[in-house]
């Protein structure tokens, strides 16, 4: 198919074209006859609205009340300790609204005022030292947009195609721009020891969370976050601080950041043995796998983003994103990977933040077995499932990045399927 634009006369003739489908022939009806959507004053139109303080914080509209988070109840025992999704399907763009942005907790979510708050730095230190939150506000600050990604995101689909939606099978991933301040600030405030190797991180909940991070990345690209997307953080994200770590998987984005210690070893904690590696076909686990490698997905058409309007002009749309880097290139196919066609990006790619691609096109009403395929800057190139199978069978959990299959029907509607 042709990647041209799409012009006015172009859409007109797929109109016309479409007809012949029943949905399509109503809307051909009405452009023909008096619309009294047009023709005829509406209730809207007729009396006074809301005033501007009848939501002094705005909610979405209630003709968008399902663009919400869902989560699987049959995944976890208790919500106390589980994951929702992002409704990945209904967005456009790239930065996820904070109220639609998916949550993952180990004891809950937990109310910390401002005030109450509190952020230690000990270990390989000249000064241990312990930050407020009005202390952590004084230092010069940065925005970033980053993904965060789950590293069980997809992790259903090893085995064979199991959730019928794209909120379900990609939907542990969002992407907002954080305010906050580089770990390296605070490091060097605390005047930590230039041999020491690692940093443990550990959140206020009851889990007491807790990761090791390489010293290297922690004085790279790692900060302390209190805003996103402009305001306060949500409760469910950490407020009033959490940790970010760009590229790097969810679970080392620590929420309620209570303490960081400088050491010259890994903790080994249990988010960083018996969970969050990589277990192989021979039983053996992959440790320390903390990138999250270039991954995409198409969020429309998709199962719960299925095609309405017939035949004719189509726009095939998803994100891409890599956490080895900038997406630089996203390839989407109709035949289930037999032939190829590169999709525009909506803007160059940046780093560890997610890419929306765009694929304008015609669809004769045929079945498609719809694909994304997305490359980063350092030239990885998203792989197949069987892929990811000949290296590291079906046992994993964790860190599944093959690519995706929708098979869209010839009436539109979509379903979760597998060709590797």
């Amino acid at each position: 198919m042709s990647q041209r634009p799409t012009s006015r006369r172009a859409f007109l003739r797929g109109s016309a074209a479409a007809a012949a489908g029943a949905g399509a022939l109503a809307t051909s009806a009405r452009a023909q006859s008096a619309d009294p959507l047009i023709t005829e004053v509406q209730p809207w139109a007729s009396g006074l609205g809301d005033g501007v303080d009848a939501t002094p914080y705005s909610l979405p509209i209630r003709f968008e009340a399902d663009v919400i988070r869902r989560n699987v109840e049959w995944l976890t025992a208790d919500t106390i300790s589980s994951i929702n999704f992002t409704p990945i399907h209904a967005l456009d763009g790239t930065i996820t609204p904070q109220g639609c942005a998916f949550e993952r907790h180990h004891s809950g979510a937990i109310e910390l005022r401002k005030q109450d708050y509190r952020l230690m730095i000990n270990g390989l230190v000249d000064r241990p030292l312990v930050f407020t939150y009005e202390d952590l506000e004084r230092f010069p600050r940065e925005n970033h947009v980053y993904f965060c990604e789950c590293a069980a995101n997809s992790g259903m689909e090893w085995a064979g195609a199991q959730l019928n939606g794209a909120q379900f099978t990609h939907g542990m991933i969002h992407n907002m721009e954080y305010t906050g301040v580089p770990l390296r600030t605070l490091l060097e405030e605390a005047g930590f020891d230039a041999s020491a190797k690692w940093v443990y991180v550990e959140g206020a909940d009851a889990s007491s969370n807790g990761r090791s991070i390489p010293m290297d990345k922690a004085l790279d690209d790692v900060f302390v976050a209190f805003k996103a997307n402009g305001e306060a953080l949500r409760k469910e994200h950490g407020y009033p601080v959490r940790l970010v770590v760009p590229g790097w998987e969810g679970n080392m984005w620590i929420k309620w950041l209570r303490r960081i210690e400088v050491l010259n070893a890994p903790v080994e904690s249990r988010e960083e043995t018996s969970k969050y590696t990589d277990t192989l076909a021979d039983g053996t686990s992959r440790k320390w796998t903390w990138e999250m490698d270039a991954k995409s997905v198409i969020t429309s058409p998709s199962p719960q983003s299925p095609i309405t309007h017939g035949t004719g002009p189509l726009v095939i749309t998803g994100l891409a994103w890599s956490g080895r880097g900038a997406i630089t290139r996203v390839d989407v196919s109709k035949d289930g990977g037999i032939t190829w066609e590169t999709a525009r990006l909506a803007k160059p790619g940046e780093r560890m933040a997610m890419s929306r691609f765009y694929l304008d096109t015609d669809w004769d009403g045929s079945e498609m077995l719809l694909q994304a395929r997305a490359m980063d800057e350092t030239g990885y190139i998203q792989p197949t499932k069987d892929q990811l199978r000949e290296v590291r069978g079906e046992n994993s959990i964790y860190h599944n990045n093959g690519i995706q299959t929708w098979w869209v029907k010839p009436n539109g509607e979509a379903e979760n399927v597998e060709i590797s």
